[in-house]
């Protein structure tokens, strides 16, 4: 009895187990004839396998989603995605494509100025927060009592995590005039400003005068204005009486090269060669000072790895023509010169489209330039875009140079 009741067991489990494997087999040979009739010999997949032109590439993948997806399809968003993943197959970081919406902004902050509040924002991961770095001298956020450190909480009303801070600059901009509402937290505080969007200078070059008459200038970007406002500010220390000048070009992510060009030249004697900029034919532009030197005191330029691009000229060509020491960590090494295309649609292309070498034909990108004097700032700095004089280990370290 028992023997019967596992044999009729066994038998059980037989049928079963074939009734799968048939299931099985029904199944992959109606999902092979499947995507045998609707893909395999779809004419677009054919077509995406013998045509050597894009143009016919996308036509052919157009043709499947149109058939098979289930979505809404966004025209502009579908021809941006497909420009934006064309250009960015080039593998080269600083070409890019750019949307008519995005060139504005990017023309604006080209020349230094746009409409908003006036701040510098980071990501603080550790608290899913966007933290305002700084802000800018003069700025609306910095007469309502915004501070560094601050954790914005909402923008009108819309609460922002981190990861949209883009999201949240764009809405933190608007019309000259019109009004935003941001609310921060700092420390256990929650505080809430009303700030009046208006035009806003981003790049001030800010100077003073140091201990024992040394100048002090410094500048985070090369705009429309920099040489001439870096012309005023020297000319207004030297007036206070300064004998030596510290330029410090931390965290100086560069920009117009002609601008670093004009500084270079206050520094230069005539006909000094600045700067090699080569295309990709091998042909070469040869960049000169073209007036007699302004400035003839002892220079020291303050370098760190963010120091890059026009900046890394500027380094660059007073170093190698002897009219300044470099004091700090090497460059970040951007050697390379973009040029912005504006299209007929608004929309526009930045293309990589020269190398630039120094005076003495040394190669910058993905290099650098090292400094004469190399120092490292303290490891426990929480800030290093707002650093006490007396911790800055790299302007004590020029100013000694300098008092020698």
């Amino acid at each position: 009895m028992e023997k019967e009741k596992r044999n009729q067991i066994y038998k059980t489990i037989t049928i079963v187990a074939i009734s799968m494997f048939i299931t099985f087999i029904v199944t992959a040979i109606s999902l092979y004839t499947y995507f045998s009739k609707n893909l395999i010999s779809e004419g677009s997949i054919s077509n995406l396998k013998n045509s050597k032109d894009i143009t016919s590439k996308l036509q052919s993948y157009r043709e499947i989603i149109d058939k098979y997806y289930l979505g809404e399809i966004d025209e502009e968003k579908l021809e941006e995605g497909a420009i934006k993943g064309y250009i960015e197959g080039l593998g080269d970081p600083y070409t890019e494509f750019i949307t008519k919406e995005e060139m504005n902004d990017y023309l604006e902050d080209t020349m230094g100025n746009f409409v908003g509040i006036g701040i510098y924002m980071i990501k603080n991961t550790s608290q899913d927060r966007i933290q305002v770095l700084s802000t800018i001298k003069n700025s609306p956020a910095e007469e309502v009592g915004i501070k560094s450190g601050d954790l914005i909480l909402t923008v009108d009303g819309v609460n922002y995590s981190a990861d949209d801070m883009t999201t949240a600059s764009n809405n933190i901009k608007g019309e000259e005039g019109s009004t935003v509402k941001v609310e921060v937290l700092r420390g256990n505080q929650t505080l809430t400003f009303e700030i009046t969007r208006k035009k806003v200078k981003v790049n001030q070059v800010e100077g003073k005068v140091l201990t024992d008459d040394i100048g002090y200038i410094e500048f985070t970007s090369f705009d429309e204005t920099t040489a001439v406002d870096f012309k005023a500010k020297y000319e207004e220390l030297k007036n206070k009486g300064i004998n030596s000048l510290i330029i410090d070009l931390r965290n100086n992510g560069g920009g117009i090269v002609d601008e670093a060009l004009d500084i270079a030249d206050y520094m230069t004697d005539k006909d000094s060669v600045l700067l090699y900029e080569v295309d990709k034919n091998g042909k070469e532009t040869v960049k000169k000072s073209e007036n007699e030197p302004i400035i003839n005191l002892p220079i020291i330029i303050l370098t760190n790895e963010n120091t890059a691009s026009a900046s890394e000229i500027l380094a660059g060509a007073l170093k190698d023509l002897g009219k300044a020491k470099i004091v700090g960590t090497t460059t970040f090494g951007k050697g390379v010169i973009q040029q912005i295309l504006q299209l007929s649609d608004g929309s526009g292309l930045k293309v990589t489209i020269e190398e630039y070498q120094t005076p003495n034909r040394n190669k910058i990108n993905k290099i650098g330039i090292e400094p004469d004097e190399k120092v490292e700032l303290p490891e426990d700095l929480e800030n290093v875009f707002d650093i006490e004089e007396s911790k800055d280990t790299q302007l004590q370290k020029a100013i000694e140079l300098l008092k020698k």
